[in-house]
């Protein structure tokens, strides 16, 4: 069945995932502190353009970033105040266009769209201001040109794929080995016939979870530190937010810790949890939306994404580490996975409690 059916599967949902096979509709916003035809225009052109959207429309750069944040957009365009009074008195105005690189696939996607509605945008001016004055259609495009347009890159500057890539790989990694250990966790005292024991020793549910769970929060915590010291040795920069961060990997590990708990004690042989377990971490990071944008899958695969613990903990990851946003900031990542691991805990208390009444009823 895993070999049949892991290639139907995969097949099936990564076909959904890449389906559109571009982005549209991605998030931007407009600081217009202009204000006049002029700058509205340039806002229609953005919402005419398939490949992005305008999130947000602000009147000054106060606490922008945040903002951006909060929105999840790609691009802040900011037009400045006599935007339409210099270009008509050539006077050479500058549209600014801040680009987050922490995601480059969509950086490109959306700056390759506001620069082609502005270099439109700008055509279109030059060409009407020019003939209004008479200009020969012949010197039209030698005569000057109404604005600047000037990108800058935030946050992944380089665009090193390293920096973008390599933390979401490395939680994977981290998922799946908790996933594929706590796999073990009561299938191999089921297997092996030592769960009475383990019964008469903790009689508790609770202790019983608790005692399985501990060691590998432990562990966890040193491939924490062993991952900030491969930061440092491969010189990569996410050093900001760290106790802020570890906090919330806190809840990452104890939801994905409940979610094979839960799965060790529903399927009672270590083969068959360990197959299942890999089954559903093996497409997590493509599903996560780390790489390939979560709002460009069909709604069913969003939803499957929801209930997996990494999309979450990768959301709050790029917030806190490569936005260099706040805690507070994280609260909707954070909530997720505290549901996704209480909602395994309570249902893997339950099917404990049962399975420790049958196991001593049938002693």
């Amino acid at each position: 069945m895993l070999f049949i059916g892991a290639p139907i599967l995969y097949g099936i949902l990564l076909g959904y995932v890449y389906g559109k096979g571009k982005v549209t509709d991605l998030p931007i916003i407009v600081i217009d502190q202009d204000r006049t035809e002029m700058s509205t225009k340039i806002m229609q052109m953005f919402e005419d353009n398939e490949v992005i959207k305008i999130a947000a429309v602000l009147h000054d750069q106060n606490n922008f970033s945040n903002i951006a944040i909060e929105k999840e957009a790609n691009c802040v365009v900011i037009i400045p105040k006599g935007f339409q009074k210099m270009v008509f008195t050539k006077k050479y105005p500058e549209i600014t266009t801040i680009v987050n690189t922490a995601n480059v696939l969509t950086a490109n996607y959306a700056s390759s769209a506001v620069l082609l509605c502005l270099g439109t945008f700008k055509t279109g001016v030059q060409l009407e201001t020019l003939r209004k004055q008479g200009t020969p259609e012949k010197l039209l495009q030698s005569q000057y040109e109404p604005f600047k347009t000037t990108f800058l890159k935030k946050y992944n500057r380089s665009t090193n794929y390293m920096y973008f890539l390599w933390p979401g790989v490395l939680a994977t990694v981290l998922q799946q080995v908790l996933l594929l250990a706590l796999a073990l966790s009561f299938a191999s005292e089921f297997e092996n016939n030592t769960f009475i024991d383990l019964i008469y020793k903790c009689p508790s549910v609770v202790k019983m979870m608790t005692v399985k769970i501990i060691p590998y929060m432990i562990m966890s915590f040193g491939i924490w530190l062993l991952y900030w010291a491969f930061a440092t040795w491969f010189r990569i920069p996410f050093f900001n937010n760290l106790g802020s961060l570890t906090f919330v990997a806190g809840f990452f590990v104890l939801s994905v810790s409940f979610i094979g708990i839960l799965v060790s004690i529903l399927i009672p042989n270590q083969l068959k949890a360990t197959e299942i377990l890999m089954v559903i971490a093996t497409p997590s990071f493509i599903l996560s939306g780390f790489t390939w944008p979560l709002s460009q899958m069909p709604v069913w695969v969003q939803n499957i994404a929801n209930v997996i613990p990494l999309t979450h903990f990768l959301k709050a990851f790029r917030i806190l580490s490569v936005e260099n946003g706040e805690l507070y900031q994280t609260y909707r990542p954070v909530i997720n996975m505290i549901i996704i691991g209480t909602v395994c805990a309570i249902l893997s208390f339950f099917a404990l409690y049962f399975k420790k009444k049958s196991v001593l009823k049938n002693s």
